[in-house]
């Protein structure tokens, strides 16, 4: 008999942290694939379809708009309540996406896990490129704001910064990636975390600047401690960059934006190591 050949060899891997790059670049039309069905299913048999994406932040950005900024008086300086509320909801969509996406890897897909092998990376890099179509319509949606109030000469400065969007935009996906992954790899054997993750979410929100406008909020220079804590939030100079970017309103801290990329690449390490470490059994748990 010959020497068989195999195309795929599986072997227990020792090492602490394993990404298996040569798999998932050979698997990259079945990431694309995933990202297709993704978006697909979300809106399937919906009236409206993709317009939701649009709807959800509109409305959103309505009541952060009346409620926030003109009744509790916690909008923007300078710049339109509406604009700066939409611009922080659209960044803040896709991190949320891909953290609640991300947070149900595992137990949403036993059933292909179980039944055929392919890099178990593939579902969450799939599940992030997803949003990504998501962003774009509430990104396109969100720059015709931009300019109607450039041109009307409304407050609103574009700058070089948004030449950092990529940047931005991977920090965001990779932060709520990792975070998902590592909650999908902790439901596998305790289910209360897939309950308590969307409270957790909101929860997250209002501790990040979506709702109000923290730069004048004069009361957190004051208390510095207050700052340095709040400021420790991954999620805030990620969306100050993003605002200072497109409105010119607020400012960069680039120690604390430093400090979130550090965060970020800490989670996303913790996040590939446990799901590496859960993968291999967690077929017997789920």
């Amino acid at each position: 008999m010959g020497e068989q050949h195999w195309d795929v060899v599986i072997r227990a891997q020792e090492k602490k942290i394993h990404i298996d790059l040569k798999g998932l670049k050979k698997s990259r039309d079945l990431i694309f694939l995933w990202v297709r069905r993704n978006f697909v299913s979300r809106y399937k048999q919906t009236v409206l379809g993709p317009a939701w994406a649009i709807i959800q932040p509109f409305f959103t950005t309505v009541v952060f708009s009346l409620v926030f900024g003109e009744i509790a008086g916690l909008g923007a300086a300078g710049v339109p309540n509406f604009i700066f509320y939409l611009s922080g909801t659209v960044i803040w969509t896709l991190f949320s996406n891909c953290l609640n996406q991300n947070a149900t890897t595992f137990v949403a897909n036993a059933g292909i896990m179980g039944k055929v092998y392919f890099p178990r990376l593939v579902m969450p890099i799939a599940t992030a490129l997803s949003q990504y179509i998501t962003f774009g319509i509430q990104f396109a949606f969100m720059l015709i704001f931009v300019i109607y109030y450039v041109i009307t000469g409304q407050g609103v400065h574009p700058n070089l910064f948004i030449l950092f969007l990529p940047l931005v935009l991977i920090q965001t996906t990779v932060l709520g990636t990792g975070l998902g992954i590592i909650i999908s790899s902790l439901t596998t054997k305790y289910r209360d975390l897939s309950m308590a993750v969307g409270f957790f979410v909101s929860l997250w929100q209002y501790a990040s600047p979506i709702a109000y406008d923290m730069f004048s909020r004069r009361s957190l220079y004051e208390r510095r401690f207050v700052y340095y804590f709040y400021m420790l939030n991954p999620v805030t100079p990620i969306i100050n960059m993003f605002r200072y970017s497109f409105l010119g309103t607020g400012e960069i801290d680039w120690l604390y934006y430093g400090i979130s990329w550090v965060s970020t690449i800490a989670v996303a390490a913790i996040g590939v190591r446990m799901f590496s470490k859960v993968e291999r059994t967690f077929m017997d748990t789920v």
